[in-house]
């Protein structure tokens, strides 16, 4: 196995993917195995069917998932790398809990856009045994998340957000605290620009043009007004009247030209502290930028 350093060291996935244990736990991965020029056993990652058989083996073998199913046209996640979002957010709560990494139900999380194969919550649970809220516009992606927890016997609450233009009102109740939040925000303006992400990934891949989306993906998935950077705009500025209610609002960040102004918003909604961590994900360098209005002295959990 190639080992991933750049993985967060609690990650499982950091040693790469144990292919022969994969097959023991899901029979059905080995039909889209093959060799790499270096004898690795590997899959075409072009091949759709073959990423969610490898999400199914990925999620049974390692988060006990038994039952993992999306609608056809649903975006298939990276596991690593959602993984890698779960533990970061562990850390940041370390911080505030003695320096102990904080595991059971009492800390409850937010997953805004759950999204059809509710990823975060899955992984959340098992690793740290978090109580988990899932919110998503789309009614199929609600329901097909639904039948992911009633097949696996998993208690996490979802909630539909009936307006597109709001991310925490109308699903965030007045009773409710939240100790994170969590979010990976669409990242084109538009659906030509996603078409467009998505030929260049294909090209990457050396397959050419391809009309299938992100190997999956809806609307809401890829895009929306505004892109990355509008939709966490309307975060930071939505969160300012659920201050009091969530210790931590986090949200990934593509694009790291977007820091910059996202940095002035923050400022200007006056936090009291917000960061970014880095993540490094495969070859690639991902972030997460977070945000409190809690002064460090009343952030304990």
């Amino acid at each position: 196995m190639a080992i991933k350093p750049m993985l967060h060291p609690r990650n499982q996935h950091r040693e790469g993917y144990d292919f022969e244990r994969l097959i023991a736990q899901s029979p059905g991965l080995e039909a889209f195995t093959t060799r790499n020029p270096r004898g690795r056993m590997t899959i075409d990652f072009s091949d759709v069917d073959a990423v969610r058989m490898l999400n199914q083996a990925l999620l049974l073998t390692h988060y006990d998932i038994e039952f993992w199913e999306i609608p056809a046209t649903y975006l298939c996640p990276p596991i690593p790398g959602r993984a890698d979002y779960i533990h970061y957010l562990a850390d940041l709560l370390t911080e505030s809990n003695g320096r102990k990494i904080p595991h059971g139900p009492d800390i409850k999380a937010l997953d805004i856009g759950t999204g059809a194969s509710l990823v975060y919550p899955l992984i959340g649970q098992h690793e740290y045994g978090w109580d988990f809220t899932g919110v998503d516009i789309d009614p199929v992606s609600i329901k097909s998340a639904r039948q992911i927890c009633k097949r696996n016997g998993l208690n996490i609450r979802l909630r539909r957000q009936n307006n597109p233009e709001d991310i925490f009102k109308g699903v965030i109740e007045p009773a409710d605290i939240f100790h994170v939040t969590l979010c990976n925000p669409p990242f084109h303006a538009s659906l030509e620009q996603a078409d467009k992400g998505t030929r260049r990934k294909w090209r990457n891949l050396g397959k050419g043009h391809s009309k299938k989306l992100n190997f999956g993906g809806q609307n809401a998935e890829l895009w929306c007004p505004g892109g990355e950077i509008g939709f966490i705009a309307r975060m930071i500025e939505q969160s300012i009247d659920f201050a009091d209610q969530c210790l931590w609002f986090t949200s990934l960040v593509s694009k790291k030209d977007n820091l910059r102004p996202l940095s002035r918003l923050l400022r200007n909604a006056k936090v009291a502290e917000f960061k970014v961590v880095e993540m490094g994900q495969g070859q690639k360098t991902s972030r997460l930028v977070a945000w409190t209005f809690y002064p460090e002295p009343q952030r304990s959990l």
